[in-house]
């Protein structure tokens, strides 16, 4: 069966196309991911800065500033990392708290972190 995508964007359907993180301190959870992860940010103002990956490319989510702390039970968001371990130490280093794991699961291993608003994130590696 042949994905469907759209002309425009290039977006395929059914998967997911933009993840938007509620932040408290927005100058925070943007060194933070940058630090971590060397994702880059447009700004749309004092309240909102859309995500890019750590490549560039195409806006793939957002942090929007909210001064309530994230509620738990949100969708959990997973990324992927070709070296686990190293991704572990650079969430640390950028102020990140480890919540679970490293752990096996039948896909390799993972790990559960909070950022500095309270966000649950996960990433995973083959091994």
């Amino acid at each position: 069966m042949r994905a469907m995508t759209d002309a425009m964007t290039g977006a395929r359907h059914h998967t997911i196309d933009y993840v938007e993180l509620t932040v408290t301190d927005l100058a925070a959870a943007k060194r933070f991911y940058a630090d971590a992860f060397g994702w880059g940010f447009t700004d749309y103002g004092p309240a909102y800065s859309g995500i890019r990956g750590a490549e560039g490319g195409p806006e793939v989510g957002g942090l929007r500033l909210d001064e309530q702390p994230p509620s738990p039970g949100g969708p959990l968001v997973l990324l992927f990392s070709a070296d686990l371990d190293r991704t572990l130490g650079a969430v640390e280093a950028a102020g990140g708290r480890v919540t679970e794991g490293p752990y096996a699961f039948p896909g390799g291993r993972r790990f559960h972190f909070a950022d500095p608003s309270g966000n649950q994130l996960g990433v995973w590696a083959e091994r």
